[in-house]
């Protein structure tokens, strides 16, 4: 499976940017996708998911009540919405096919995507 991020940028704090995740072939229909953000030197943090065949989602602590996680099935895309964007929030981001998306997050990890950079001035 081919996975394409899209929609980083710079923007300020409070801001939102909405980023989306292109998978190719029939993806939606048995797997997951998860969004995970990872700064240099520190550990890969997950940050939603969610199953697009029957719209179960989670989401890390840190993101809940900003960022919003949706799926278009037609298109095999699942869109990330920040809002109230933070200085913390930036790094790069990545989407990955997951077998399951569960209340703890994605689990059995596939194919990853090669990631699009979000850039918040304070």
């Amino acid at each position: 499976v081919q996975l394409v991020e899209s929609g980083g940028g710079l923007v300020q704090a409070g801001g939102s940017l909405r980023l989306s995740c292109a998978t190719s072939g029939s993806t939606f229909d048995t797997y997951a996708i998860g969004w995970f953000r990872q700064a240099p030197g520190k550990e890969r943090e997950e940050v939603s998911c969610i199953t697009p065949r029957d719209g179960s989602r989670y989401y890390a602590d840190s993101v809940k009540g900003r960022f919003t996680i949706s799926s278009d099935i037609a298109k095999n895309t699942v869109f990330l919405q920040m809002n109230s964007l933070k200085p913390e929030d930036a790094t790069t981001y990545y989407c990955t096919v997951c077998k399951g998306c569960s209340g703890y997050g994605c689990y059995g990890y596939e194919d990853w995507g090669q990631g699009t950079q979000v850039t918040v001035s304070s």
